[in-house]
């Protein structure tokens, strides 16, 4: 228990391995509140205040484990060893060819065939922070899933409240006994609004930049401005203002899947990005010492998926702000380096990045 607040454990049921999956609540003494799994360190739940003070959830949860086991879309959870798409599944270190296990096409997404999402961390209670707080640990053996090096990753969960608003910090750190390629993010799916479309959703994102991709997504190796194209969130915009011009990019993505080059990386932790509600009057502010964020506007969701109370989620009715280093860099020396961030962690190094989601109204 911490004096400003109180953390919980609590069993969740168990994967079809067998695993015993646990919820942590992290709850604030206003009734605020995450919940994180041990399977994928999950972000399930995320209860704030409304305009009008209502506590409602701003993240797709999903009933139970064999709901998250079935579902496609990373909903929740942390991802890795390397967030986003290697192109061919291929990547060299020190001259070395490496091979990750494809699962998006020709590419590895997200960590390969089995990735960080899909394994159960292990978990404790951190106390004397800010806040309540739950910290998880994976160990990622040498060769797993074809990365070189015995990778130890931590992500640290933090909830807060103050100034007004209730803040969600998640802190990533790894370490690595080979060099290998790390790149840490969270997939939570968003709604300030609870059900229904996000693209009246108003977004205002401070990157002058953005990360334009191939038919198989995969970037061009261009950093492109987003002066005059529907990239351009410098300027509060409504999130389904231009998401059906026909634009190549977003064509080729069905909709926003991009990463945008945030001004002023390489500088530490900055608001980068903020997102209002317009029906709940709610507002995330997000802050990072990320160079990148990932804008994906949930376009591959089906319907497939039935959230706590039983509604199918389907393509716009959530968001993913995924803060992280540039996709496919391990592959593009040009997207590393001058503030970007590298690409490959080596040993005695640390791997280290922050990003706090701050919700008021």
């Amino acid at each position: 228990m911490s004096a400003t607040g109180t953390v919980t454990r609590s069993p969740f049921g168990r994967t079809r391995r067998g695993e015993p999956v646990e919820r942590w609540e992290l709850r604030l003494p206003s009734g605020a509140s995450a919940h994180v799994l041990t399977r994928g360190a999950a972000l399930h739940r995320v209860v704030v205040p409304d305009a009008a003070g209502t506590l409602g959830d701003v993240v797709v949860a999903l009933p139970d484990v064999a709901s998250y086991e079935a579902a496609e879309g990373y909903p929740g959870a942390v991802v890795g060893r390397v967030a986003n798409r290697i192109g061919d599944g291929r990547f060299s270190v020190d001259g070395v060819e490496h091979r990750v296990p494809v699962n998006d096409g020709p590419n590895a997404l997200h960590g390969g065939a089995e990735g960080f999402d899909q394994r159960v961390w292990a978990a404790q209670e951190v106390t004397g922070g800010e806040g309540p707080a739950v910290r998880l640990v994976l160990v990622s053996p040498d060769g797993d899933m074809g990365f070189p090096g015995e990778l130890t990753a931590q992500v640290t969960y933090t909830l807060a409240e103050g100034d007004g608003e209730v803040r969600l910090r998640v802190d990533y750190r790894a370490t690595t006994t080979a060099p290998t390629p790390v790149n840490l993010t969270n997939h939570a799916y968003l709604n300030l609004d609870g059900p229904g479309t996000v693209e009246e959703h108003v977004l205002r994102l401070a990157a002058s930049r953005y990360v334009p991709v191939d038919e198989r997504l995969i970037p061009t190796g261009e950093l492109r401005e987003v002066e005059g194209t529907p990239f351009d969130f410098r300027s509060p915009t409504r999130l389904g203002e231009r998401l059906r011009e026909p634009d190549e990019q977003l064509l080729r993505a069905l909709g926003y899947d991009h990463c945008l080059v945030l001004d002023g990386a390489g500088t530490g932790e900055r608001d980068v990005a903020e997102l209002t509600g317009p029906r709940s009057g709610r507002r995330l502010r997000v802050r990072t010492d990320a160079p990148g964020v990932q804008l994906y506007t949930g376009n591959f969701l089906d319907g497939a998926w039935r959230t706590r109370e039983g509604r199918p989620v389907r393509q716009g009715d959530a968001l993913c702000l995924e803060t992280q280093l540039l996709p496919d860099a391990v592959n593009r020396p040009g997207f590393t380096g001058g503030g970007l961030g590298e690409a490959v962690l080596r040993p005695g190094e640390e791997f280290t990045t922050a990003t706090t989601f701050a919700f008021g109204a």
